[in-house]
């Protein structure tokens, strides 16, 4: 899983599989939900998102992680 933002317009995407989004639906104004050619959910692209989430907070809960990446550097 992958978490990208964009600030040139401030969007934020959520990357949830390797697999090429075949298929998109908008859940909520302004939330876009990618599929792949399975109908797995792919993406979620949340546009104006500092509007709507804390972007400055990442927090998780008892994620399984091998890795963490932050801005190409391992931690």
């Amino acid at each position: 899983m992958k978490l990208n933002y964009y600030p040139e317009t401030d969007s934020l995407y959520i990357d949830l599989s390797a697999k090429t989004s075949s298929d998109s639906q908008e859940v909520a104004p302004g939330v876009v939900v990618d599929f792949d050619a399975q109908g797995n959910i792919a993406g979620i692209d949340i546009d104006r998102a500092s509007q709507i989430v804390d972007l400055s907070r990442l927090e998780t809960n008892s994620l399984p992680l091998a890795d963490l990446h932050i801005a190409g550097t391992r931690v």
